[in-house]
């Protein structure tokens, strides 16, 4: 049988092939968002065992393995880990079709160079063993594993009230050649929803800031001095998880009342909980704006919406779904009104609902500013649409109604530090569509011409958007490939 996971996977033209080998392949990986937990980086944790590396927390192989039917005591219960992982390789080849097929093999392959096996439950436990003895060793702890993929630049996602204080130690150490990055992640500022919740990070919010929060403008003084210590610490962008666009209309005189009638404990409306995240957004925005930093809306997740796997797990579990709510007339009204005053910063818009693509791309294409280049973009292909049909439709929503020139790539939007091999995923596939095109005519056979644009979307855009102070060491160059 010929080998499944090899150097032309996925690239079926002469043209694809050249475009990955000769460009994409060669760029370093700027990744603008992730979950990964910047303590372990900055420690330099060290693994276990596969399944610690690969199942813990990733949500996306817990919701296969419960379409399999498998216990959960297997995939989040206390199942030794051993057991967890030949459960994940028993039903490893039901999900072909699925993009964790093809993410698991790369995975497999570029981490562990097992290019050959297929996995699945015969296999399973020779992989197992053989993976868990090289994570136990020191080339296999997480820096050696960021640096083994060639990342160049990593933006984590954290709260306002984080430290910050394991990204001061990584930014410190000039022997570490990736540059890590915070990102501004203000969601649980917006969840006056939830009163209990709501007020008790908002007094941790004042603590972190030294800010004794009483009313509306208390919380934005508070909110500003965070937003500075992010920026002190390197961040140059914010993240917004959305399940719809908020653009109510709302006076500070109303924000303040919603705000000390949810710290009261008060039940807030639904409307009201609107016109509060609204001019909350819009107060975040113009920080973003006055900074020059990037913000991020991942628009259109419902989430938790199983209780009782909610209730036993908790979030980020996997029991979220893709939202179907109305985005186009508020998300428009939200950017015109910063852009109107000179205030709408570099944004990002990510949408979980293919339906939506068109909108969004056709969206970012009305907002622009002389001399930035793609100031409003539509983001990569987000969650349950970064499979490889999801990033095609993407894609050529972005050609069809804006520049796919200027778009600024993938991420891996993850929490394994295994999950790079998503970045070579979503460039062979790149290279694929364009080659594809070179051999129907429709787009002219310059490699020149196209090499340079596959290198711009696989790194430079974004190291362009984003403009991050790099971390002053001989090893951080820029991105720019050959």
């Amino acid at each position: 049988m010929a080998k499944f996971i090899h150097e032309d996977f996925l690239l079926t033209t002469r043209a694809a092939r050249r475009l990955y080998h000769e460009h994409a392949a060669r760029m370093p990986i700027f990744d603008f968002h992730c979950h990964l937990p910047v303590k372990d980086i900055a420690e330099n944790k060290s693994f276990r065992n596969l399944t610690e590396a690969w199942l813990g927390g990733d949500h996306y192989k817990w919701r296969a393995m419960r379409a399999s039917g498998v216990a959960e005591r297997l995939i989040t219960g206390d199942a030794p880990d051993r057991e967890k992982f030949m459960a994940w390789a028993a039903i490893v080849p039901s999900t072909i079709g699925n993009p964790l097929y093809h993410w698991s093999h790369l995975e497999l392959a570029r981490y562990f160079h097992v290019g050959g096996a297929l996995l699945g439950p015969d296999t399973g436990p020779a992989i197992y063993d053989a993976c868990s003895a090289l994570l136990s060793s020191k080339e296999y702890r997480v820096r050696s594993l960021l640096t083994m993929m060639n990342v160049r630049v990593l933006a984590t996602t954290d709260d306002p009230i984080d430290s910050l204080e394991h990204h001061a130690a990584l930014q410190a150490d000039s022997s570490f050649p990736v540059t890590v990055v915070p990102t501004f992640r203000p969601d649980a500022a917006m969840a006056v929803d939830n009163p209990p919740a709501f007020n008790a990070w908002t007094e941790k919010l004042g603590q972190a800031a030294g800010v004794a929060i009483h009313g509306w403008q208390d919380f934005l003084e508070a909110l500003r001095k965070r937003h500075d210590h992010f920026h002190a610490h390197g961040c140059r962008a914010s993240d917004h998880a959305w399940e719809e666009p908020y653009a109510e209309e709302c006076t500070d005189a109303e924000a303040d009342r919603i705000f000390r009638f949810a710290r009261s404990g008060g039940r807030v409306s639904p409307l009201e909980t609107r016109v509060f995240k609204s001019a909350l957004m819009v107060e975040l925005a113009r920080m973003n704006a006055e900074k020059k930093w990037v913000q991020q809306l991942h628009i259109g997740a419902l989430r938790d919406i199983n209780t009782r796997g909610f209730r036993a797990l908790g979030p980020n579990t996997g029991f979220d779904t893709v939202g179907d709510l109305p985005l186009a007339r508020p998300l428009a009204r939200f950017l015109d009104r910063l852009d109107a005053v000179g205030q709408l910063p570099k944004t990002i818009l990510y949408c979980l609902n293919p339906a939506h693509n068109v909108v969004l791309a056709a969206m970012a294409g009305g907002f622009s500013e002389d001399a930035v280049r793609g100031k409003v973009q539509f983001g990569p292909a987000w969650w349950f649409n970064d499979q490889r049909h999801g990033m095609e439709e993407q894609m050529r929503a972005l050609a069809d109604a804006g520049l796919l020139a200027r778009f600024v790539g993938m991420v891996t939007d993850s929490r394994s530090f295994l999950s790079f091999p998503r970045h070579e995923y979503f460039r062979r596939i790149l290279c694929e569509m364009l080659g594809l095109g070179m051999q129907r005519g429709e787009i002219p056979a310059d490699f020149s011409l196209l090499g340079g644009m596959v290198r711009d979307i696989c790194g430079n855009n974004a190291e362009e958007f984003f403009a991050l102070p790099r971390k002053p060491s001989a090893a951080s160059p820029s991105l720019t490939g050959p």
